[in-house]
């Protein structure tokens, strides 16, 4: 392979790689004079300084056509950004020549954006004795994952670059995503476009794309073009096989994988609108009055689900898990299967016949699993459902339908207990827990004539109608151990972990808002873990850090939510529960 080079305003040739003994001691995180974030799991930096970053500064590396298009984009931004930090590095800029050239090696060109995929790298800058500074990294999403570091060792105008360090870097969790919900409210293209860009800024590498649900079916298939058709809210809030592929390459382009999720048999009421003979319950208001909790035929407002009996189902079903897969080409397929609601199911006739000759729910909802599952483990997807589908106490399948092998489940319930009874069962997981992850709790209910908040002054106001209380802080997420209680076999089957946005009060107007800092706060804890040398956990050290970063992130055009004010970073220590010790 040759190597391409991208330089302003003059190219220079590629020079001798340089190498950095690593055997230098490292220093303590809390002492860092310069934000990384998330923080690498090594770094080694025996006297920190910086030198002057050449206005010719340019990057060599071999020619990949991902690769080549981020090297592309951050070698402008190391030219032209300029961070001007809160609180300036106090760091000492020596009189060695300025650094001139970053030199990328790859191991293996050839190595997919999937699963398991090596993201490891090392980095090196010289503080003398050479202008040339060096990433290694077994595959071209390693060196997008070293990029970014060395993007934020650049700070000030003219361009400085720490120097004199060596940082050797790998995630503890190889899953690392958000879960975005796009059918209770429309996000256009460039939005999700953005949320790309700051995920891979945070070294987070799934964005798991809640597509439908029973509000809207916002996606054209084409086999089945009648969904979007009549279930989406318009015709301009649709996403066309164009828009799905703008997504996915954009993805690749910033090393984020692209995982869909068609939720069924449950939350498809939007599927009503062109099949109504497929689904069961739609459109009935969702809870009717006097009816017990057991009673209800959804979870919130928008009913519907899928009838497993039907044997016009399986053709809507299949036509629309072939399209997505082919227009998806990530190795997950996300099929859903939470929260289905008995009193739904039994309102059918047809249900209702089934179940009179002893049959059962969870009979029901394994005909479905028994019939979609195998076809799309041959499409060759793994498949992720939620917890619900072996978990729920009352429609559930069992384990032997679900082959370990094929099958990833995604907890959202009961914390790790959830977590700890899905890896007991052998299967992989992703933790989602709404005590932690959840970013849209706390704001309340969406309903319409909420009694709970017209009482009298002086009433205890409960959980303020948020299911999923309290609001979930950077803090809160940051100190969750989602391998908690796990044993050493059982810790190896948590793949990592998502933040969710559900959107009943989200859209664009708050996506940043409600999503970051609070899952560069996840992304820490999943790529180099929450907890010092020590063991202690060091959210308070982070703390600045997380200033600084949510700072740089703003003017990166991502609309980063504060989390402090501004006279804590520059007091530090001042903000603390407890006074800082005073030697």
């Amino acid at each position: 392979m040759g190597n391409t080079k991208f330089s302003f305003p003059l190219p220079l040739s590629v020079v001798t790689i340089f190498i950095l003994c690593s055997s230098i001691p490292g220093i303590s995180a809390v002492r860092y004079p310069i934000n990384v974030w998330p923080k690498p799991t090594t770094f080694l930096w025996t006297h920190p300084q910086a030198i002057l970053l050449s206005p010719n500064f340019t990057i060599s590396n071999p020619y990949h056509r991902y690769l080549t298009t981020a090297v592309d984009r951050y070698l402008r931004q190391v030219l032209t950004e300029h961070h001007q930090a809160l609180i300036k590095p106090p760091l000492n800029l020596t009189s060695a020549p300025p650094l001139q050239l970053l030199i990328i090696t790859i191991t293996d060109l050839s190595s997919p954006l999937t699963h398991g995929v090596d993201e490891s790298y090392t980095l090196t800058i010289p503080s003398s004795g050479s202008t040339n500074a060096t990433l290694s990294a077994h595959t071209v999403w390693g060196a997008m994952r070293g990029l970014e570091t060395f993007s934020q060792l650049v700070y000030s105008e003219p361009s400085i670059v720490a120097s004199g360090l060596y940082i050797s870097d790998v995630p503890l969790f190889m899953h690392r995503g958000i879960v975005l919900d796009t059918s209770r409210n429309y996000y256009p293209v460039d939005d999700l476009l953005r949320l790309v860009k700051a995920m891979s800024m945070n070294k987070l590498n799934v964005f798991h794309w809640h597509i439908t649900d029973s509000h809207s079916f916002p996606l054209v298939l084409p086999s089945e073009p009648e969904l979007a058709e009549k279930g989406a809210y318009g015709e301009e809030m649709k996403y066309t096989a164009e828009d799905v592929n703008r997504v996915v390459e954009f993805g690749m382009e910033y090393g984020v994988r692209i995982v869909p999720e068609i939720d069924m048999p449950a939350h498809t009421g939007s599927w009503a609108e062109a099949y109504p003979e497929i689904i069961t319950c739609a459109n009935m208001f969702w809870w009717p009055a006097e009816a017990e909790w057991a009673d209800r035929f959804a979870s919130e407002p928008g009913t519907g689900q899928l009838n497993p009996l039907s044997p016009k189902t399986y053709e809507v079903v299949k036509n629309v898990i072939k399209d997505v897969a082919t227009m998806f080409p990530d190795s997950f397929y996300h099929a859903g299967a939470d929260e289905i609601i008995p009193n739904c199911w039994k309102v059918d006739p047809s249900i209702q016949t089934f179940l009179s000759k002893n049959g059962t729910l969870s009979q029901i909802l394994e005909m479905f699993v028994n019939s979609t599952l195998p076809y799309i483990t041959s499409l060759n997807r793994t498949v992720v459902y939620w917890e619900d589908v072996l978990l729920d106490s009352i429609i559930k399948v069992i384990p032997s339908v679900l082959p370990p092998a094929n099958v990833i489940l995604q907890t959202w319930n009961k914390g790790p207990n959830n977590t700890k009874r899905v890896v007991a069962s052998g299967y992989r997981v992703i933790v989602s827990s709404s005590d932690f992850y959840y970013l849209d709790c706390g704001h309340g209910s969406f309903l319409g004539n909420d009694s709970r908040y017209d009482q009298p002054l002086g009433t205890d106001p409960g959980n303020g109608g948020s299911w999923c209380e309290p609001f979930k802080t950077w803090q809160t997420i940051y100190n969750y151990d989602i391998t908690y209680g796990l044993s050493e076999t059982e810790s190896k089957l948590v793949l990592g972990g998502e933040v969710a946005l559900w959107s009943e009060q989200a859209d664009s107007s708050v996506m940043d808002s409600r999503i970051w800092p609070r899952a560069s706060a996840m992304g820490e804890a999943l790529w180099s873990g929450n907890r010092d040398e020590t063991g202690k956990k060091r959210y308070a050290e982070a703390t600045n850090r997380l200033n600084e970063w949510r700072f740089r992130m703003v003017t990166r055009g991502i609309g980063a939510e504060p989390i402090q004010p501004l006279w804590c970073m520059k007091n530090p220590g001042m903000c603390n529960t407890v006074q800082p010790f005073v030697s």
